[in-house]
């Protein structure tokens, strides 16, 4: 079973303090990069993996879609989700590792940020593609690989100040323990070929692949950014049945 780190009450407590958990997708900084990537949502069925406080579940449904579902392991972060959604939403705590779909049910599934929390991630890709109707999109976004690999540039600055890029163990994939608003936070690493390759194997097209990081001049309107226009910070992906 996936950890379900999010209902730990420390980790929810500074995750709740967050930008992009306080001021939604405006203040995730890849969001403007990743809304263009999604199809038009007017009368599509739309499923959210991972959907947390449900700020896309409720994007999706003032867009037009006609059904709209979100998963999430935690049970903290669907009782925020509830509180703030009506009731055309359906919110519904799932293992994404074992989460089983209907096939032909769906028309864009949706994920930011979830997927590289999953020891399995071949079961839920092979579901979400036998849940797309034929031409159905899949949009996520994870970790980049240079995040989620041991000894990313973020750890550490040269004399000058810059970021270091002792990007080690690279190639290693598989499980790390990282210590971000808790202890002992287990994510999955996976090279950005893996990620690619799972989706061709299964025979899913691949539409568009962002590498997504900070320009100079949003540094200079978000100092706390600083670094993110070095290496990049998200891997952002649509793909289509």
């Amino acid at each position: 079973m996936t950890q379900n780190i999010y209902d730990n009450e420390g980790f929810f407590a500074g995750y709740a303090k967050l930008p992009r958990s306080v001021e939604g997708l405006d203040g995730a900084p890849e969001w403007p990069t990743l809304r263009a990537m999604l199809p038009k949502l007017d009368g599509l069925r739309v499923v959210d993996l991972g959907c947390g406080f449900g700020w896309f579940c409720r994007f999706a449904h003032e867009a037009g879609a006609r059904q709209v579902t979100g998963f999430d392991v935690s049970e903290k972060m669907l009782a925020r989700a509830r509180e703030t959604s009506d009731g055309a939403i359906a919110y519904r705590q799932a293992d994404l590792e074992t989460l089983a779909l209907p096939k032909g049910s769906v028309d864009l599934v949706y994920s930011s940020l979830a997927l590289h929390y999953l020891a399995n991630l071949e079961h839920l890709m092979t579901e979400v593609h036998r849940a797309l109707v034929p031409g159905g999109s899949l949009v996520f976004s994870v970790e980049h690989p240079m995040y989620t690999a041991p000894g990313h540039p973020g750890w550490s600055r040269d004399a000058d100040g810059r970021f270091a890029w002792p990007v080690n163990r690279y190639f290693e994939q598989g499980e790390r323990s990282t210590d971000w608003l808790a202890k002992g936070v287990i994510k999955q690493h996976r090279t950005v070929a893996t990620y690619l390759n799972l989706l061709l194997r299964l025979g899913f097209t691949l539409d568009k692949i962002e590498e997504w990081g900070a320009t100079a001049a949003d540094v200079a309107a978000h100092p706390d950014w600083a670094g993110a226009d070095e290496r990049p910070s998200f891997l952002l992906v649509s793909a289509r049945r």
